[in-house]
C-alpha cells in the first residue's frame, strides 16, 4: 500500500472513497446519540448534513455509513467511520477506526481511498487534549495499515485485494502542527510495517518456517536495517551448556537457531557511552510448531501451534522498527527457536536438565516448553550485558482462561520497569493485565529432585506459575513478561483487522525500549 499525507481541503480531492470520522458528543447515560464530525470541510459536513441529522448513524465505535455520489465534493464515496464517545475517546479508537475504514473499502473493490484527519478542533465545545496531534496521526496510519493485510497466503485462487493508494488529507495551516501530524505519519508506517513483518512470521506454516528459516529471515531484516545479527545453532548451545534449550530441541530433525541481533545507538562526535547507560534486552519464544512433545497436546487445534512463535516474531518485529526509529539506547534481542516434537530422542516427564545459569530443572510435562527455551534466553542476555529484561511469549493456556482473548498477561519483578511498560501501553494501545508474580507462589515450582519443576504443583494459577519459572532465571535484573497466548492470533474477522495473526506486543516493547532512551 502505496500512503501519502497530504495537507489540504478534502472537497477537491478526487478519490473513489472519502472516509470521515464522527464523534457522539452526547455526555449524558441515557442521552440520545448527537453525532458531530471531526472536520472542519464546510464541503464534508454539508454533505453529510442530512444523513447525521436523520438519527441512522450514531457515529458508535466502528460503525459506518455510506453515501455514493455525496453533494459538493470530488470523491465517488463519502464513509462515515464512528469512534465512540467523545468524552472517552483514545488514540485506540482511532487506530481501531482507521483500519475499520480500510477493510470497509476492500470488499467493495475500491484500491484508492482517502481518509480526512480528525480535527479535534472541529468541536467548539469539545476538548480533545489527550490526543495530540502526533499520536493520532500515527495511531491513524497504523489502523489502516494493520487492516490491509489478509492472511490467505497459500490460496491457489488468491485474489488480491489490497489497498494500492491511502491518501491521509489533513486541512491544517499551522506549521508546527503540520510537523507534528507529519512525525506522527513516518512513525506510524514504520511501526505498522514492523507488525506487520512481524505477522507475516507469524502466519507461515511450520513446514516453511522452521528455526533455520526463522533465522535467516531475522537475519535478512538486519542486513536490510543495518542491525548486527548472528544465527547459532547445536554447537553453539552445547557450548554455552544451555541444556533446557537444547532439551526442548532435541525431538527434532530441525536443528534449533539462537539468534542475537543487536542495535547500537549512534553517538554524537566526541560522546561515549555513559557506564550506567541501560541495555534492553529483548527476549522471544520462537517454537516453530508446538506438538507438546510427549506430553502431547489433543489433535483438536493442533495446527494452530505454528504460532508458537508469536513472541521471537514480536522481537525481530520490534527490532525493526528500533532499527528506524533509532533510540538512543543499546539493544539486544535474543530469539530462541526450535520445534518440539516426540521421537526416540525426545525429552520425557521426569528427565532432569541443567540451564545455562546452572539450575537444574524437573520435566513435569514437555509442553511446558517455552519456559525452558527462554530460561536460557533469559539468562544469555545478562551474559551480554542486558541490564533491562523483556519477554514474550505465547505461553500459557492459564493466561487464556484468566484473562480470555481481550488483555494479554503482564508480569514483572519491577515496579519502576512495569510502570514504564504500562505508560507504553497508553501509546500503543495494546491491552495487557498485570497479574502477581510474587513470593509467595515461589514453592509451587519446588521440585523433591531438582533445584525447580517446569510446572506448578496443581492446575491452578498456571499462569502465574510460568511467570515465577522465569523469574528464577531474570533473578534481580528489571524484568517484564508478556503471556500473549489469548492475544496472538485473531480466530474471527474482526472491522478493523483481519483474521489470523495480529502481531500484538510490537508496538508496546518498542515503547518500552523508547522510554530508556538517552
Amino acid at each position: 500500500m502505496d500512503a501519502k499525507l497530504l495537507f489540504q481541503d478534502a472537497a477537491g480531492f478526487a478519490t473513489p472513497m472519502l472516509a470521515v470520522f464522527a464523534v457522539d458528543i452526547a455526555t449524558a447515560t441515557d442521552a440520545e446519540p448527537l453525532p458531530a464530525l471531526l472536520s472542519t470541510s464546510d464541503a464534508v459536513t454539508d454533505a453529510a448534513e442530512k444523513v447525521m441529522a436523520s438519527g441512522e448513524f450514531k457515529a458508535t465505535l466502528g460503525e459506518t455509513l455510506l453515501l455514493h455520489a455525496p453533494n459538493g465534493l470530488k470523491a465517488e464515496r463519502l464513509l462515515l467511520v464512528g469512534l465512540g464517545k467523545a468524552k472517552s475517546l483514545s488514540v485506540d479508537e482511532v487506530r481501531k477506526a482507521g483500519g475499520v475504514a480500510v477493510r470497509a473499502a476492500k470488499p467493495r473493490g475500491v484500491r484508492q481511498m482517502a481518509m480526512v484527519f480528525p480535527e479535534d478542533h472541529a468541536l467548539s465545545d469539545e476538548h480533545l487534549d489527550e490526543l495530540p496531534c502526533l499520536l493520532m496521526s500515527r495511531a491513524l496510519i497504523e489502523g489502516a495499515s494493520l487492516a490491509d493485510p489478509d492472511y490467505d497466503t497459500y490460496k491457489s485462487d488468491r485474489k488480491d485485494t489490497a489497498l494500492q493508494t491511502l491518501s491521509i488529507l489533513a486541512k491544517e495551516t499551522e506549521k508546527s502542527t503540520r510537523a507534528e501530524i507529519q512525525q506522527g505519519f513516518d512513525e506510524g508506517l514504520i511501526v505498522a510495517a514492523a507488525q506487520n513483518f512481524t505477522r507475516s512470521l507469524v502466519n507461515e506454516p511450520g513446514n516453511v518456517l522452521t528455526p533455520t528459516v526463522l533465522g535467516q529471515r531475522a537475519a535478512a531484516m538486519c542486513a536490510e536495517m543495518g542491525l548486527k545479527c548472528e544465527v547459532y545453532s547445536t554447537e553453539k548451545l552445547r557450548e554455552l551448556k544451555m541444556g533446557a534449550f537444547l532439551a526442548v530441541a532435541q525431538g527434532s530433525v530441525e536443528p534449533p537457531a539462537l539468534i542475537v541481533m543487536t542495535y547500537e545507538p549512534r553517538l554524537e562526535k566526541g560522546k561515549s557511552t555513559a557506564k550506567d547507560a541501560p541495555v534492553m534486552g529483548l527476549v522471544g519464544k520462537g517454537i516453530t510448531f508446538d506438538s507438546g512433545g510427549i506430553s502431547i497436546k489433543p489433535a483438536d487445534g493442533m495446527e494452530k501451534m505454528k504460532y508458537d512463535m508469536a513472541g521471537a516474531a514480536a522481537m525481530i518485529g520490534a527490532m525493526r522498527a528500533i532499527a528506524q526509529l533509532k533510540p538512543k539506547v543499546k539493544v539486544i534481542s535474543v530469539v530462541c527457536s526450535a520445534e518440539n516434537l516426540p521421537d526416540g530422542g525426545a525429552f520425557k516427564p521426569g528427565d532432569v536438565v541443567t540451564a545455562m545459569s546452572g539450575k537444574t530443572i524437573e520435566i513435569i510435562n514437555t509442553d511446558a516448553e517455552g519456559r525452558l527455551v527462554l530460561a536460557d534466553g533469559l539468562h544469555y542476555a545478562k551474559t551480554l550485558g542486558c541490564t533491562h529484561l523483556i519477554n514474550a511469549a505465547t505461553l500459557t493456556g492459564a493466561c487464556v482462561v484468566a484473562l480470555g482473548m481481550l488483555n494479554a498477561g503482564l508480569f514483572s519483578n519491577n515496579e519502576e520497569t512495569c510502570e514504564k511498560f504500562q505508560n507504553a501501553m497508553k501509546v500503543s494501545g495494546e491491552k495487557f493485565w498485570r497479574l502477581p508474580c510474587t513470593d509467595d507462589y515461589r514453592e509451587q515450582i519446588n521440585s523433591q529432585i531438582a533445584d525447580i519443576r517446569n510446572t506448578g504443583g496443581t492446575r491452578w494459577g498456571g499462569a502465574i506459575t510460568a511467570a515465577m519459572f522465569l523469574r528464577e532465571f531474570a533473578e534481580d535484573t528489571p524484568w517484564v513478561h508478556l503471556d500473549i497466548a489469548g492475544c496472538a492470533w485473531n480466530d474471527d474477522v474482526k472491522p478493523g483487522i483481519a483474521k489470523g495473526p495480529t502481531g500484538i506486543a510490537v508496538r508496546s516493547i518498542l515503547e518500552w525500549v523508547r522510554s530508556y532512551s538517552a
